[in-house]
């Protein structure tokens, strides 16, 4: 007997059909084009970085250099002269009494005007989040429209009424115009913060025998941690690098940093070898409280941008 033909779909064909080069090479296309982009951006933002640091550089280099030096020309030129560098601005700015006295005298203002923005506000967020009083939501748009009163409206009536209760030209005075004119923005960011918490975790702490307090302070006040530490840090900035309002209101014997340095200005020639290394000295507080809590920064942006 003949064999049996094989039919045509028995068979195997050898030729290959090249189907798959095609989206192979799109996928490929569209994966080098991606990676371009990406350093094309990376090199973009590192760019960036580095022009806005430009003046910061250029502020601390300035700060090393004698004034001689400065009048022969910029501060870029120590990258081909870096003997040109010395720390003797540094060492006659810090003999200067009136500078090192004006950091302890800036922090003694700061610092007490955070801590009461903080506490104050957080006490109000929560109250305003998830307490009910009669005429919460009145008080909280209040509280919101206060957010667009300017500083400058307030320097002259608050200066009549400090003036008359003994407070003008003192460092309380000062922290309480800090204070009062923080606390609506701090009140604002930390009840919507709060707001955003779980109600079920609440009712279940209530529920566990939780008072009010004992909410706050051991399920409210951790769960906003990133959110209380972002607003410290811009309160302590706020505060740290402000002129207006210690030009107005504090001691003009004990004046804050800000001040200590416009009081250093001579009347005559250019006195960069005082100012610049007094303005860096200035910028290294707020660069350490920056970096110290970094971390819950980061945490409080990123929570707010995904809530």
């Amino acid at each position: 007997m003949s064999p049996l033909p094989r039919t045509p779909s028995a068979t195997r064909s050898d030729t290959p059909t090249g189907s798959g080069t095609p989206s192979r090479t799109a996928s490929t296309a569209r994966s080098l084009a991606s990676r371009a982009a990406g350093g094309a951006l990376r090199v973009f933002l590192v760019l960036a970085g580095l022009f806005w640091l430009l003046p910061t550089l250029g502020l601390l280099v300035s700060s090393f250099l004698s004034p001689t030096a400065l009048n022969e020309g910029g501060w870029w030129r120590v990258l081909t002269e870096p003997s040109r560098l010395t720390a003797a601005n540094y060492e006659r700015l810090l003999a200067n009494e009136t500078v090192t006295g004006s950091l302890i005298d800036t922090a003694a203002i700061a610092v007490p005007a955070t801590l009461l923005v903080l506490a104050l506000g957080a006490f109000a967020g929560y109250a305003f989040a998830w307490l009910e009083f009669p005429g919460r939501d009145w008080l909280f748009l209040i509280v919101v429209g206060l957010l667009v009163v300017p500083v400058q409206v307030a320097l002259i009536p608050v200066s009549e009424l400090f003036g008359s209760i003994g407070l003008f030209e003192t460092t309380a005075g000062v922290v309480l115009f800090h204070t009062a004119f923080g606390l609506p923005f701090a009140v604002f960011l930390l009840r919507n913060f709060f707001a955003e918490i779980p109600r079920e975790l609440l009712e279940a702490a209530r529920l566990d025998g939780a008072g009010e307090l004992r909410l706050f302070t051991r399920v409210v006040l951790p769960l906003g941690g990133p959110a209380i530490a972002s607003l410290g840090i811009f309160q302590f900035l706020w505060v740290w690098n402000d002129m207006l309002v210690a030009l107005v209101f504090a001691d003009s014997a004990h004046p804050p940093v800000t001040v200590a340095l416009q009081q250093q200005v001579r009347q005559f020639g250019n006195n960069i070898d005082v100012l610049a290394p007094g303005a860096f000295l200035s910028m290294v507080v707020p660069l350490v409280v920056f970096f110290a809590f970094q971390r819950q920064f980061v945490s409080g942006v990123m929570a707010g941008a995904i809530k």
